[in-house]
């Protein structure tokens, strides 16, 4: 097994603009078996038909990279009423009992990146309380990440798909770039734990090719624990599963947005201490693979024929991980679905021999 190398320090950039890859019949069929699949009252396309927006600032009064979007009034009660619906879907499996205390308090849209996301804020009209979630076009290796996300990692995702449009919960957190900013350096952050937990995050994306994990792409959650804090790296943005070449673009720690992070991982952790983290989470990666093998390699087959990159970037990567590696196998794949199951393969292999697997082997 090759360990990862915190001290190999390089500036990366993934591909401008990624294509929206269609959802196949294949991948259809697999989210309406599990339910992600399902009917709702209202499209991304719907939400297309603002007719102007104006800059979103933050609470300090900096404009955003999102813009708020006005409707004429017959949309607006239309999308209002359906928008609400899509919330109880997501929220509550459909249960509208509890809509007469919600309606929609405003709606973003962010033209900067691939998927063009509308932020949709749900407000409860007793008492204030607001929740956010997202609507988007639906990119099947979006969605394979988002699958991906909730098989093999520590964290559950929720989302919904309906032909072209993609449904997602946001995800709580403090956006890895405020935290580099405000918490990072603050008396009270437990640096050798984040650390900790930066090495584990970088870990999980290498294993299943997650690419573009820069600062603003990830969130933090603080946990307060007995006499500390413990801390969760979540993935918030899923646009680049295993679309790009460059095998560094899926290792954070490439990243120059999350330089300052890297920093204190080589001031506050030695190489066996990388490496014994590094360790634990294939460990546990492969644990929750094991208890979902069914499922992961149903999803793994389907991705294996799909088309969710260019060929010069599935040429490239596989080269790369080749190389890295000194493993061939890395050469017989032809598209990115075979390259992802590979690279379980690979990065999991120590740990696969010795779980159990009620007979059902990975290798299947």
């Amino acid at each position: 097994m090759v360990e990862v190398n915190f001290h190999s320090v390089e500036h990366i950039r993934p591909s401008r603009k990624k294509p929206i890859f269609p959802v196949n019949d294949f991948l259809r069929q697999y989210l309406k078996k599990y339910g992600r699949e399902v009917k709702l009252p209202a499209s991304y396309n719907d939400l297309l038909r603002f007719t102007y927006s104006i800059p979103l600032k933050d609470k300090n009064g900096k404009e955003t990279l999102w813009e708020t979007v006005t409707y004429d009034m017959r949309e607006w009660e239309y999308l209002r009423e359906a928008l609400v619906d899509i919330y109880a879907i997501l929220k509550t499996e459909g249960d509208f009992s509890y809509n007469t205390h919600l309606d929609v308090a405003r709606i973003d849209f962010c033209s900067f990146g691939n998927s063009h996301p509308f932020r949709i804020r749900i407000v409860n009209k007793f008492n204030d309380n607001y929740d956010h979630y997202y609507i988007k076009q639906a990119d099947s290796s979006r969605i394979y990440g988002l699958e991906l996300e909730h098989l093999l990692s520590p964290n559950r995702i929720t989302f919904l798909t309906a032909g072209n449009t993609l449904v997602e919960e946001h995800i709580p957190g403090i956006p890895g770039d405020d935290f580099i900013k405000n918490y990072l350096y603050r008396s009270d952050t437990n640096v050798i734990r984040f650390a900790k937990e930066f090495v584990k995050f970088n870990e999980r994306c290498f294993v299943r090719l997650l690419g573009d994990m820069r600062s603003y792409n990830f969130v933090v959650n603080i946990t307060p624990d007995i006499e500390d804090f413990q801390y969760r790296i979540r993935a918030i943005d899923f646009d680049q599963q295993s679309y790009e070449g460059r095998r560094n673009l899926y290792l954070p720690q490439f990243f120059k947005e999350n330089y300052p992070i890297v920093q204190e991982v080589l001031k506050q952790l030695d190489k066996e201490s990388i490496s014994q983290y590094q360790a634990e989470e294939r460990t546990m990666i492969t644990i929750r693979l094991v208890s979902s093998r069914y499922r992961i390699k149903e999803l793994l087959d389907i991705m294996n024929t799909d088309d969710i990159s260019k060929p010069e970037k599935i040429e490239q990567l596989r080269v790369e991980l080749a190389d890295y590696f000194k493993q061939t196998l890395f050469l017989r794949c032809k598209t990115m679905g075979q390259i992802v199951k590979t690279q379980l393969k690979q990065t999991l292999r120590k740990s696969l021999l010795v779980i159990p697997r009620a007979g059902q082997r990975f290798d299947d």
